[in-house]
């Protein structure tokens, strides 16, 4: 069956906000102010929890090493999964999108590079779990994106076909990862990140969910 995955941060909904939260709680643990904002630093958090903690040492000036970012990071686990839906907000469209892909008969899934039980937990707080029918995350197999095997298996736990299916995402990890499974991706153009997701030559771009289902009836034909 036709089947469109949806990468999570920066592509359904944005989540940077409650993802910095849990970054300055980590500082603040170290006896720091809130070092990260939203209005800088929105990108960043979306390329994950090392990153965030590792700009932050970087602007603090005070020397860091892998060491501290494996001890602030299940610090940082922790406390996102205590607060992870205060500021994140579902993108206009998102929900109805994928509403409508579901009526069309299409298989819906989510790959996400963020750890299973937590973007299980966001989708439930999102009331948006239900609709799809698969969700593989960062931890769910021994690999992640942009390795392919996550997105195929994010299809077929859809009960879909990897051969008709396309990934929606935002960053380079998921152009490459369609790519390495030979399938056409559709990057948003409204995501956070500080890059110009048209450099990357996507099958499609897509400014607004309203597009949607257009472009995917032209990419799974």
């Amino acid at each position: 069956m036709r089947t469109v995955i949806f990468d999570l941060d920066g592509t359904l909904a944005d989540t940077s906000g409650d993802l910095l939260a849990a970054a300055n709680m980590c500082f603040r643990g170290l006896g720091h102010e809130d070092v990260l904002t939203t209005k800088t630093d929105a990108g960043t958090a979306l390329r994950g929890g090392r990153a965030m903690l590792t700009l932050g040492f970087e602007r603090l000036g005070i020397p860091f090493d892998e060491a501290d970012l494996d001890a602030q990071y299940p610090i940082l686990l922790e406390a996102y999964g205590k607060d992870i839906a205060t500021h994140t907000k579902l993108y206009p469209g998102a929900r109805e999108a994928v509403s409508r892909l579901r009526d069309a008969g299409y298989r819906v899934g989510i790959c996400t590079n963020k750890p299973e039980g937590l973007a299980e937990q966001l989708m439930a707080e999102l009331d948006f779990r239900d609709v799809f029918h698969s969700l593989v995350g960062a931890d769910t197999l021994p690999v992640r994106k942009p390795d392919p095997t996550p997105y195929i298996e994010a299809v077929t736990r859809a009960c879909g076909d990897p051969a008709q299916s396309v990934l929606v995402g935002d960053t380079k990890t998921d152009r490459d990862t369609s790519a390495n499974a030979g399938r056409p991706s559709i990057l948003v153009t409204f995501g956070p990140g500080d890059f110009d997701v048209a450099a990357l030559k996507p099958e499609a771009l897509m400014d607004h969910f309203d597009e949607l289902d257009e472009i995917v009836s032209r990419l799974i034909a």
